[in-house]
């Protein structure tokens, strides 16, 4: 299968989000915390939010796993960031459609995170593009971990 020039840029745009990922590490006192796993790639993520004024002021993420979790991961982080906990639940359905379905009407409020849409060619990598975004979404819904 021929890479476009295109598939190449999108790729690239991946590996170095994977590689050199934003928002990486540990935060200082988070109000939220949760840590996930993908049993099926072996992922494992620990996601640090900070809430403050009804939106989330900081996020950071740490783990191990393959190169779409840990680009999505940094993705994730750096576009939740400013972001209400209700605005970010409309995200996470938003990259659910775009990564099982290939397409979603709303997609730009993803920012760079849409790049992933390609995943939906690969069934099998959906649960590790969603790693992290199920992770904002439990973490948000669950409340606070440092309450």
């Amino acid at each position: 299968m021929a890479l476009t020039k295109l598939d190449q840029m999108y790729r690239q745009v991946i590996l170095d989000e994977a590689y050199h990922p934003r928002h990486h590490g540990k935060l200082d006192a988070p109000t939220h915390e949760i840590t996930l796993r993908n049993p099926s790639c072996g992922d494992v993520l620990t996601l640090d939010l900070k809430v403050a004024d009804g939106k989330v002021t900081d996020a950071a993420f740490a783990g191990s796993g393959c190169t779409i979790s840990q680009a999505s991961g940094s993705l994730m982080t750096d576009q939740i960031i400013g972001h209400t906990p209700d605005e970010i639940q409309d995200m996470v359905a938003t990259f659910s459609d775009l990564v099982i379905d290939g397409e979603n009407e709303h997609e730009d409020v993803l920012g760079d995170a849409a790049i992933l849409k390609g995943v939906h060619q690969f069934p099998a990598r959906v649960k590790c593009a969603m790693l992290a975004w199920k992770a904002a979404s439990q973490a948000l819904t669950e409340g606070e971990a440092n309450a």
